[in-house]
Formats: C-alpha cells, sequence, structure tokens
C-alpha cells in the first residue's frame, strides 16, 4: 500500500495523559486570547497557532494507542475544544473536522488504511473537510463525481463549508464513484486540481476559512477511498462530531461571560435608577448573572455527561441502541450549549451599555461567533430527536449531524 502524505510538517508530541492534553490547551487558549480581536475584525488566519494545536500533539489526542495516538478520552477532547475556543472559537472550529474524520476512519477504513492514515495524523498531519455541495437540496446530496478514466480515478465538483481545508495536509471529500457508490476520497495537497478558494464571508467565525473547495480532475489514489456507510450501520461519528460542536459552543458562551464580568467591572456605569455607585452592584444585573452562570454550569454538566456516555461505549460493540444512546446525550447537550452561547453574548452588551459596542473593544465578536456557529445544525431537530426518543422509543437518524 502506498504511504499517504501531505505537505512536510514539524514534528509532533504524542499526548498520552488527560491532564497534560487540557494544560496544552490552557497553554495555546492563552497565547489565543491575546490577538482574538485583531483576528477577528482584520480577518487574520489563526495560522501559527494552528500549527502549534498539532506540533503540542492536540491533533492526536483521539487516535488510538495501538496506532500511536494519545487514545484519550471523549471528556478530555470536549474540554480541549471548550478551553480554546473560550478563547478563540475560529481556532476551535478550524480542527473538528479533522477529528470527525479521526472517527470516520476509525470506522469505515480498512486495517491498511487506519494504519496509514492514523499514522500521518501522529506525525503532525491535518485532515481538512473538502465540504457539503453548495447548491443541493440538503447538505447530504452529493454532486461532485468521481470516475474512472485511462488515467485512474479523477474526481470533479466544487464544495463549500470546507472548515480546516486551506490549512490541511489531507483534503477529505465525498463524491459519487462511477454514478453508484458514495464514498469518501483523501487526497494528500497539495495535488493538481485542487483549488482552496478563500472566499468565506460569514458575519462570525470569520477566520475559520469556510469557504469554496474546486475540484477538477484530481487524480485520486483508489487505495484511498472508503465506503460511506450504509444508513442501517451503528456508528458514532455523527455524536463524536457534534459533541466537539457543543464543546465549541460551550467555550464561546464561557469566553462572552468572562468578558462581560471584566467589562462590568471596570468600563460600564451604573443605570441612574439603580440608587448604586457601580454597574456590578446593580441588582438586576447581579439576578441576571446569577441565572446565566447557573445555565453555563448546567450546560457545561451535560457536556460532561455526554462525553462520559461515549467514553462508556465500546467501540467494537456498536449497536442501534448504544449509538442512539450517545447521540441524544449530546444532543441534550448541545440544546443547553447553544442557547447559553447566545444568552451570554447577548447579556454582555446589555449589562455593558452602549459603550460596550464601540468597535475597539471587539466585545460584538462574541455574539456573532455564537450566532454564526450554532447554525451549523439546527437545534430545533435536536429538541425534536430528543422528544421523539423519550415519548416514542424512535432513534435518531444517523448522520454527522445528530
Amino acid at each position: 500500500m502506498t504511504q499517504i502524505s501531505g505537505k512536510n510538517n514539524p514534528a509532533a508530541a504524542v499526548l498520552t495523559y488527560d491532564a497534560d492534553a487540557i494544560a496544552a490547551a490552557r497553554h495555546l487558549a492563552e497565547q489565543a486570547k491575546a490577538g482574538a480581536v485583531e483576528r477577528d475584525q482584520q480577518r487574520i488566519y489563526p495560522r501559527e497557532l494552528l500549527n502549534q494545536f498539532t506540533q503540542l500533539g492536540l491533533g492526536s489526542i483521539s487516535v488510538p494507542r495501538q496506532f500511536g495516538g494519545g487514545g484519550l478520552s471523549f471528556q478530555t477532547v470536549a474540554e480541549v475544544f471548550r478551553v480554546i475556543s473560550a478563547s478563540d472559537p475560529s481556532l476551535g472550529q478550524i480542527p473538528q473536522n479533522h477529528f470527525g474524520l479521526v472517527q470516520f476512519i476509525l470506522g469505515e477504513g480498512t486495517a491498511d488504511q487506519q494504519q496509514q492514515l492514523f499514522s500521518a495524523v501522529v506525525s503532525g498531519q491535518r485532515l481538512g473537510n473538502g465540504g457539503p455541495e453548495k447548491n443541493t437540496r440538503h447538505t447530504r446530496d452529493v454532486q461532485a463525481q468521481l470516475v474512472t478514466t485511462s488515467h485512474g480515478l479523477q474526481l470533479t465538483g466544487e464544495k463549500f463549508y470546507s472548515t480546516g481545508a486551506l490549512f490541511a495536509d489531507i483534503l477529505v471529500t465525498t463524491a459519487i464513484q462511477d454514478q453508484q457508490q458514495p464514498v469518501m476520497a483523501f487526497i494528500p495537497l497539495p495535488a493538481a486540481g485542487v483549488e482552496i478558494v478563500d472566499d468565506w464571508s460569514g458575519i462570525g467565525q470569520r477566520t475559520t476559512a469556510s469557504g469554496t473547495v474546486r475540484l477538477h480532475q484530481v487524480a485520486v489514489d483508489a487505495q484511498w477511498i472508503m465506503p460511506l456507510p450504509a444508513p442501517e450501520k451503528p456508528t458514532l461519528r455523527g455524536a463524536v462530531s457534534q459533541l466537539i460542536q457543543a464543546a465549541i459552543d460551550a467555550g464561546i458562551a464561557q469566553g462572552a461571560l468572562d468578558d462581560a464580568l471584566e467589562f462590568v467591572r471596570s468600563s460600564s456605569r451604573a443605570w441612574v435608577d439603580a440608587g448604586v455607585s457601580r454597574n456590578a452592584d446593580d441588582p438586576y444585573i447581579l439576578a441576571d448573572v446569577g441565572r446565566l452562570s447557573t445555565e453555563l454550569t448546567a450546560a457545561n454538566a451535560l457536556l460532561v455527561r455526554a462525553a462520559q456516555v461515549l467514553d462508556s461505549i465500546d467501540q467494537q460493540s456498536l449497536n442501534a441502541e448504544n449509538c442512539a444512546r450517545a447521540s441524544i446525550a449530546v444532543a441534550e447537550a448541545k440544546v443547553l450549549t447553544t442557547e447559553v452561547a447566545l444568552r451570554a453574548s447577548e447579556k454582555l452588551l446589555e449589562w455593558g451599555g452602549s459603550r460596550a459596542t464601540l468597535l475597539r473593544h471587539g466585545l460584538d465578536r462574541h455574539w456573532r461567533n455564537a450566532r454564526t456557529h450554532t447554525l451549523h445544525d439546527p437545534v430545533r431537530w435536536k429538541t425534536h430527536a430528543i422528544g421523539n426518543y423519550y415519548l416514542n422509543d424512535a432513534l435518531p437518524a444517523r448522520h454527522a449531524w445528530i
């Protein structure tokens, strides 16, 4: 089997202790916080921080130990993303698909594919998402075509929401092979025919580079194709992906609350009717802070519980019931992390008053990030799935969004 490898990156560490991974995340988050406002306002990509993420060994913490990775718990994975996203959720979101793809490889790759790809990840290679189609009925529709030609397999199509692709060593994307089988193709970068377009213009998560990928007759090695799983096959891919998305939202909420408390203490004025000299003594703000802090504590507790459910499931004994249990636990966390991220980022501006909206503070980024990221998958369908599960014993759909 030919070796798969993208760009030549510096060697990455391997983190085999949960505490070490969380410490590395905190170290990175501290550095990320310093330039977060400037990166958001000027759309400066966090390339150096992302390189540190990889070199610190955070990119391989979910790779099983038998393949040389950290093999750490999902609870640690969630905490790593939560901590980093509290400082810069764009930096948190960029590697999210990398972790989802690690889970996909674990479930769908052959033994040889797993060995080669996980070896690449452990050495410091990053997997990037080729994104869904841009102009289809829904996000699961695939129009890109992988066709057999006299020159081998060639892939042609156009993708969007390609978070991570601009920073990737190996591009991973879906296509229909010979008009029949939906597959996932792994393409080492750079590659002829691959154009990664810097055209992401979302109001939030501005430095995720979640834009267009164009593929024109891109050569694909047949050894690096995996079939997409049949709908009836039990998988944890969706639950793992959504756990990380929920952790990002929890981080956004924490970052907004932290900035809100600091701004109220140091930079805001008390309202004329409050009868207090400091805004931090306003009784309504005190009550709001108490309620929001309680909501965030509850959201974080559900996030931990969801990760523990995933940790309790053996990859070798997956079935419909335990996969559903994981998806529902994660969905419950996602409902609260979505709500508290939006609420915290809005309350920040309310408590801070008009001066909190001044561009020099950059506090608006929290709401823009929360609103943009929580649109990734509508929370109304999470509550529907939860209710249907408990009331009608209906198992949730199996895809990357539940």
